[in-house]
């Protein structure tokens, strides 16, 4: 229960709540908006080319040695989460609004999550250097076929437009700079390695990415189209959609034999959705749309996801370290 109640906690997902909440009340607009959002345009191209320098190349070829274990991640990330969403999204609409049912969708078409994966495999004896391997892949792979699966599914019922502009600016703000990061991997980790706390300039693009969006949300009057039965449904819906990811990602797992170490592997990195990509990717891919309620569904998933794995995780941790009973004599 103590990795609960830390991730309950947790000073990132606070922050981004108070960027909410400052959103609401004191949102930035005229010069402070279009200085924030020069602001969050360089912090994003940053986000990624650090993405790019801290991947290990290493990790994508031993990925090949195991290749049905991150298959079946992959699978479950990029192709079941997707259909899950579509589905989600024809169910939703009625009840949610165009919107934020395209928001669900978009959750479930970002990469997986790196380190709580790995978190999460580690404290339930899974296979840890798999994991690493698996929520790697996910996200380089996130890169480039997450923009391709909005353009395919969000694209084609008019309630995300993207122009030919914003296919220029995704290439330029996200996938260049991640090819920079990995071009100029050697040259530029010795630098980052002796910079203490790095890993606070990535929670601080994020959370400006938040206000940004909810500071434009609130022009457009976001809280008088999301009420509180709004976001009951979408609580519900989340827990739905996990529920659904867990139970398949084990019996899949299940199915294909893989032992106890690997099926951790398939479920926690198969399951989960990155806060950390899929913020800063909906500021470039969303320019001019609604982004406030397109994101409000990854952020509530991404919450639900990080209680809810905690629990579990702890639960198989605690069954491993129990000891097998004798058997009957």
């Amino acid at each position: 229960m103590e990795i609960l109640r830390r991730l309950r906690i947790e000073p990132f997902i606070v922050a981004i709540l108070a960027a909410v909440v400052v959103a609401a009340f004191l949102p930035a607009t005229d010069g402070a908006a279009t200085a924030l959002g020069w602001v969050t345009t360089i912090g994003i191209a940053v986000l990624f080319f650090l993405y790019g320098a801290r991947l290990e190349p290493r990790e994508l070829r031993a990925g090949l040695r195991h290749w049905r274990l991150h298959s079946v991640v992959l699978v479950a990330t990029f192709v079941a989460f997707p259909l899950l969403g579509l589905l989600g999204q024809w169910v939703l609409t009625p009840v949610l609004g165009a919107s934020l049912a395209a928001g669900f969708l978009f959750t479930t078409l970002v990469p997986s999550t790196v380190q709580s994966s790995i978190t999460f495999v580690a404290i339930a004896r899974g296979h840890v250097s798999a994991a690493v391997v698996s929520a790697s892949v996910s996200n380089l792979l996130g890169v480039f076929l997450t923009p391709l699966l909005v353009f395919a599914l969000m694209t084609t019922d008019g309630s995300v437009k993207i122009t030919w502009d914003s296919v220029g600016t995704i290439a330029l703000q996200l996938l260049l700079p991640f090819v920079l990061g990995q071009i100029f991997r050697d040259r530029i980790l010795p630098i980052t390695n002796k910079i203490k706390r790095l890993a606070l300039f990535d929670k601080t693009v994020i959370v400006l990415v938040v206000y940004a969006a909810f500071s434009e949300g609130v022009a457009e009057g976001i809280w008088t189209m999301v009420g509180v039965p709004q976001l009951a449904v979408l609580v519900v819906a989340c827990c739905v959609l996990l529920a659904v990811v867990l139970g398949l990602t084990e019996l899949v797992s299940r199915v294909l034999g893989f032992e106890e170490r690997d099926k951790r592997v398939v479920q926690f990195c198969g399951s989960k959705k990155s806060l950390a990509t899929g913020l800063p990717m909906a500021a470039v891919l969303f320019v001019g749309q609604p982004l406030g309620l397109l994101v409000l569904p990854l952020m509530i998933f991404h919450q639900i996801q990080l209680i809810v794995c905690a629990w579990l995780a702890g639960r198989y941790g605690r069954a491993e370290e129990t000891p097998a009973a004798p058997a009957a004599s």
